[in-house]
């Protein structure tokens, strides 16, 4: 499925300033009669085509790294668009929340590199009258790729602009047919106490009771912006970015974007999500982005965005209700009061 309507939060590369080696990488394919729906899965020695442009500030550093991540065949249809400039590649995979790995933030870049994500299984089942499982290679293969440029903002009021590969959970979702009596969906991470040093120890993992947990409600998952990704900036997701396949809801805090899924689930009834059962009063179910809805103990009414430059000295932006995509999604709670169902 491709988005083809143009709305007021959508993306357009021509306006971003940053990252220029991305755009310029883009156009030598272009240049070079290289469609970028057509680009194949390309081996490691060839790979250096993609990163001809990169600038030595912007690269991600390789060294000593076990996980290669593989160039993705794509198609990029319009995108949805930020007022700031992508998040340089280098901090997309060195600055992350995923406890599987270690609570601060270079944690997952340093502790996940021999994580295992071939072979894969993921399972979708519950309300469903076609429950499948689907192999590392479906993941890629079964579902047409496609770039999405889309806001991220973390509950911990931080934010990145990310260019997603990936494919509509919708897709998945109607390929296995939900009950009449489906109303959720529940997403489950993998459980791998020796791969997720994490997952292995309370003080490491953040105290938190494995495996995480996630869910939206139906329409929620069935809405368009709603993404699984399989990869970001041209090439396969690594594992601190949720490899091999995570969920991308962009009007959403991030904790709700779980990564490294093995389980979808459809239900009746509403799962309790990881972060609602450790702390109800702070993470409800929804953790729709509402800058008029504060965090009990931080505002939520602005955000640091990460780019270009230190982490820590980026100035602080206005937070956008549902992040920017008010347009998109705003009809899902009309009757719904978002301060109680924060």
């Amino acid at each position: 499925m491709l988005i083809k309507n143009t709305a007021k939060s959508d993306l357009k590369e021509s306006s971003l300033t940053s990252e220029t080696h991305y755009i310029e990488r883009r156009s030598l394919l272009k240049k070079l009669g290289i469609g970028l729906a057509s680009i194949p899965f390309i081996p490691a020695a060839q790979a250096g085509l993609f990163d001809a442009f990169s600038s030595d500030a912007d690269a991600p550093d390789n060294s000593g790294l076990l996980f290669q991540r593989t160039p993705l065949n794509y198609s990029s249809p319009p995108n949805y668009q930020a007022l700031t400039p992508l998040t340089p590649e280098k901090k997309i995979l060195q600055y992350n929340n995923f406890y599987e790995f270690g609570t601060g933030k270079g944690d997952p870049f340093e502790f996940a590199q021999q994580f295992k994500v071939d072979p894969w299984s993921l399972t979708i089942d519950g309300m469903v009258d076609k429950p499948i499982t689907l192999n590392y290679e479906d993941l890629l293969k079964t579902f047409d790729i496609e770039e999405r440029l889309y806001r991220m903002r973390c509950v911990e009021a931080w934010s990145m602009n990310i260019p997603w590969l990936g494919f509509p959970l919708a897709a998945l979702l109607k390929s296995v047919s939900p009950t009449s009596s489906a109303k959720y969906v529940r997403f489950e991470t993998l459980h791998d106490e020796e791969q997720m040093r994490g997952q292995a120890s309370r003080r490491i993992g953040g105290g938190i009771d494995y495996p995480y947990v996630e869910a939206l409600r139906l329409d929620e998952a069935m809405n368009p912006l709603t993404l699984l990704s399989v990869g970001l900036y041209g090439k396969t997701l690594a594992p601190q970015n949720g490899a091999p396949i995570r969920l991308v809801v962009p009007w959403k805090y991030g904790f709700k974007s779980i990564k490294s899924i093995v389980r979808i689930t459809l239900t009746d009834k509403e799962p309790i999500n990881t972060w609602k059962k450790i702390a109800h009063s702070e993470y409800g179910f929804y953790a729709n982005v509402n800058p008029s809805v504060d965090h009990p103990r931080w505002s939520q009414a602005t955000e640091r965005f990460i780019g270009e430059g230190s982490v820590f000295a980026q100035k602080r932006k206005e937070t956008l209700m549902f992040n920017g995509y008010a347009d998109e999604v705003a009809h899902l709670y009309k009757n719904l009061d978002l301060k109680r169902n924060y």
